[in-house]
């Protein structure tokens, strides 16, 4: 006896989407004015009444252009790819979110889509391979190692006019979004040294994916050490949670320090706490302990002591899409770095 579970019809076929030749039907039109009006190509060529009918008819019947095809037809590609791997942490929080809500709007209005690509970032020509499949007119590469001289040449044989990646390093055969981690720890490093500083501990996260943003911002404090030949720089890890924060906060009054910069705003934040719990004094009280953290999240400026951080002044996402509009339409341009921004620190009370 069949069970009471089992659909009788058998499986359901998958609905079939409908095409441009059912639109044409539909308005009674051809096919290739279907292809006029619904890629943006019917000024000049189609009334607008004929235009009215071709996008009535595609809404009635859930028409939707297929992406691929449509760049494969046009010789350009119209998807502009972020790749940011899915098994690496997000470097850059409600920075990246606020960044890329801009970039894709901007991209929009040039005609572009934008996907978000999650690929794994330990093998780069298989991560090209996976991006290539989409066609994109480019590639940015955000939040991963760049991509090595045989992956920029797969995604340029596969027709990807401009391949960008964030450095640096730069990658052989790309373009290059420049934003040195190098000179937010050095700007930190300075600040804290100019407040009397001398013994700054330096957050490294212990999250997986963070260190290639981490190591250089270390460095950068070194490198802004180096003019006080009584300055001492202690790489310190910590975890994102609070028994990690707890036990470095124990362990506090046995390192010697007299200041902190974070990795970021959210490392700072959970570390004053921890230092307030275990009955540390920070900022410009007596014996306090300097803490700088970076982002300038909305939420530092609501402790007490209000956070100092080092805050990136990123172009705006209008010029960085024009700019990858211009690679895209100049596919022989020469690679070249191009600056995304650069960090300043606002000072509060913390540090």
């Amino acid at each position: 006896m069949p069970s009471s579970m089992t659909d009788p019809a058998g499986p359901r076929a998958t609905p079939t989407p409908p095409t441009s030749a059912a639109v044409a039907r539909r308005a009674g039109v051809s096919r290739a004015t279907v292809s006029y009006v619904l890629n943006g190509q019917a000024a000049g060529r189609v009334g607008e009444r004929t235009q009215a009918k071709v996008r009535a008819a595609a809404e009635e019947l859930g028409y939707v252009p297929h992406a691929a095809a449509r760049s494969l037809r046009a010789g350009r590609g119209s998807i502009v790819l972020l790749a940011a791997p899915a098994d690496t942490a997000p470097a850059f929080g409600s920075l990246f979110t606020s960044f890329l809500a801009g970039f894709q709007t901007a991209l929009h209005g040039l005609g572009y889509t934008v996907v978000l690509h999650g690929a794994p970032a330990a093998a780069p020509l298989a991560a090209a391979r996976a991006w290539a499949e989409l066609r994109p007119a480019a590639v940015l590469t955000l939040d991963a190692p760049p991509p090595d001289a045989a992956a920029v040449a797969l995604l340029r044989r596969s027709g990807t006019a401009a391949v960008l990646t964030h450095g640096p390093p730069a990658a052989p055969g790309a373009h290059t979004l420049l934003l040195d981690q190098h000179e937010a720890g050095r700007a930190a490093g300075a600040h804290l040294l100019a407040r009397g500083r001398r013994r700054i501990g330096v957050i490294r996260p212990a999250e997986p994916g963070l260190a290639r943003f981490a190591d250089p911002r270390l460095a950068g404090v070194r490198s802004a050490a180096a003019a006080h030949p009584d300055a001492v720089v202690r790489p310190l890890d910590l975890a994102l949670t609070e028994h990690s924060a707890a036990q470095l906060a124990a362990a506090w009054p046995d390192l010697g320090l007299d200041a902190v910069f974070a990795y970021n705003d959210e490392y700072a934040m959970l570390l004053m706490r921890a230092l307030q719990d275990a009955g540390h004094a920070l900022g410009t009280a007596p014996d306090g302990i300097g803490v700088v953290g970076a982002d300038d999240l909305l939420l530092g400026r609501l402790l007490r002591p209000r956070l100092t951080t080092v805050r990136a002044e990123i172009i705006p996402p209008e010029r960085i899409a024009a700019l990858v509009d211009r690679l895209i339409r100049t596919p022989d341009t020469a690679p070249a770095a191009h600056r995304l921004g650069t960090f300043a620190v606002v000072a509060r009370d913390s540090g």
